[in-house]
């Protein structure tokens, strides 16, 4: 990474609080700073999860702060740093490397975030919100498009084969959809007259109401569609302040 021009990280942190608004939500942990680095900030490492990985990609380059969905604290997490969490902390603190992490805030901007992402590569544009918060998306297709249609898009798109369930022979057109863990939103999307739900993974009921409703579920990976809102935000810091910003992808399976 080339050296480019500081930026306070007071101001780094009072813009994203502002662009995302995480005071709007309800979230599961906290979002903006979480740990505190150098003042100045140079260089920024984007990523889905604030990983060993991730922080170690951030050393190398010599970022001065890390930038992800996934951070750390969440609730009901037990609050003890040893072990990994000790080495994670460990690390950003022997460097003098901020985290900054926006959860939901990132899946819900309507141009940098998460769900917008998977649209914009899916073609399709939101229509409607649905769920809790008014987090999910709907859409509709100009036409019914048969599942494996859609299904061979997504895997082109994102890269790797996403799992279905239900009946995989039907065609659909009204199309619901929240990135990463939100399979608890399918009863919701089925509620909102979806034909057809995607998010990033699945759990057991999810088949049973697959069945029972008719609606199809896709689950396409927790990391794989939730890697839009980092990308955009690298890309967008590097544009307003000329910092030098890039997004690293540790890949994951899941």
């Amino acid at each position: 990474m080339t050296a480019s021009e500081p930026l306070s990280r007071d101001s780094l942190v009072a813009h994203l609080d502002q662009l995302l608004q995480p005071s709007r939500f309800r979230d599961y942990a906290p979002n903006g700073l979480q740990v505190e680095g150098r003042e100045q900030v140079r260089r920024v490492i984007t990523g889905v999860t604030a990983s060993q990985d991730l922080l170690d990609a951030a050393v190398a380059h010599g970022a001065d702060a890390v930038l992800v969905h996934h951070g750390y604290f969440w609730r009901n997490e037990p609050p003890v740093l040893t072990g990994w969490r000790r080495r994670r902390i460990a690390t950003l603190l022997a460097h003098d490397i901020s985290l900054l992490a926006y959860h939901l805030p990132l899946d819900a901007h309507p141009d940098l975030g998460n769900n917008a992402g998977l649209g914009r590569v899916l073609g399709l544009s939101a229509e409607a919100s649905f769920g809790d918060q008014s987090i999910g998306c709907l859409a509709s297709l100009p036409a019914p498009t048969p599942v494996g249609q859609l299904a061979a898009t997504v895997a082109a798109a994102l890269g790797r084969t996403p799992q279905l369930l239900g009946d995989l022979d039907r065609s659909v057109q009204r199309v619901a959809w929240c990135t990463g863990g939100a399979q608890s939103m399918f009863a919701d999307a089925i509620a909102a007259g979806a034909d057809l739900y995607i998010t990033g993974e699945a759990s057991e009921p999810c088949t049973h109401l697959a069945r029972e409703s008719g609606v199809v579920f896709m689950a396409a990976g927790h990391h794989a569609t939730e890697r839009f809102g980092v990308q955009s935000l690298a890309a967008h810091l590097a544009s307003t302040f000329n910092i030098d910003a890039r997004f690293v992808d540790v890949d994951n399976p899941i």
